[in-house]
């Protein structure tokens, strides 16, 4: 993977428990009918970063949602003690969301979410009673509308250190015309806002893809270590960065 190796000197210091010579822990968690195959690219740069990470895979599409949100306390279970960071992807940052709701790890570090549909979709709203989209998405699924009862607009705001990545590149036409304004093909970027969040960025990337894009891998880590992302970088600087620590050895 070209992020790791020789770039790791590029990405920020490795974190640790200050006192303790822990490592700070990562737990990350995929989006709906995906896998933990689709943030593979992310962990090994968070572990080339000097992260402990625990890439979570759980059963997006096989349990309702009070089960699912279970399954992160789980994950924090397996990386404590230390202080634990999150990084998510669609609906993974809404099981997230729920799960903080009621707990905390016991040194509760950065959140960043990738697409997150924070107010739902209006394509659950559009397809939701489809059965086929029921087939491939599930209980939860159906969950995520924009509806003032659906699971994410049931949730508190942020009361945690929070950036959000929002995408403004569409892979489907037609779905792309469900969906009112800027969107990543499945989530505007209006949604994706959150009260209390820290940050907001909007990049052109796109929802299914943009967990392995470059520049999105590097503003996470920059937020997960200084709690801002860095609106300096661009793919050109990323590449660039990558090709001199290639070269250099």
């Amino acid at each position: 993977m070209w992020l790791t190796g020789p770039f790791a000197r590029y990405l920020p210091a490795p974190a640790t428990e200050e006192g303790a010579g822990v490592a700070d822990a990562v737990v990350l968690l995929h989006g709906l009918a995906r896998t933990d195959a689709s943030l593979a690219p992310m962990a090994l740069a968070l572990k080339a970063a000097g992260f402990r990470v625990l890439n979570w895979s759980y059963p997006s599409t096989k349990a309702p949602p009070e089960e699912l949100a279970a399954e992160v306390g789980q994950a924090v279970a397996k990386v404590q003690p230390g202080r634990v960071h999150f990084v998510t992807h669609s609906m993974g940052g809404i099981l997230l969301r729920d799960w903080l709701a009621r707990h905390r790890p016991a040194q509760m570090g950065r959140v960043v979410m990738l697409a997150p549909p924070n107010h739902g979709s209006e394509l659950v709203d559009r397809l939701g009673d489809n059965p086929v989209f029921h087939m491939v998405n599930g209980k939860a699924g159906k969950t995520l509308g924009t509806g003032p009862d659906s699971w994410p607009n049931s949730l508190p705001p942020a009361d945690y250190p929070l950036g959000v990545i929002a995408g403004t590149r569409s892979l489907n036409p037609v779905w792309n015309a469900m969906l009112p304004g800027p969107n990543d093909g499945k989530v505007t970027v209006e949604s994706t806002r959150l009260d209390g969040m820290a940050e907001h960025l909007v990049l052109p990337v796109t929802h299914t893809f943009m967990m392995v894009n470059p520049v999105v891998i590097r503003q996470v880590l920059a937020f997960l270590k200084e709690g801002r992302f860095n609106p300096s970088l661009t793919l050109a600087s990323v590449v660039k960065a990558t090709f001199q620590a290639v070269q250099s050895g």
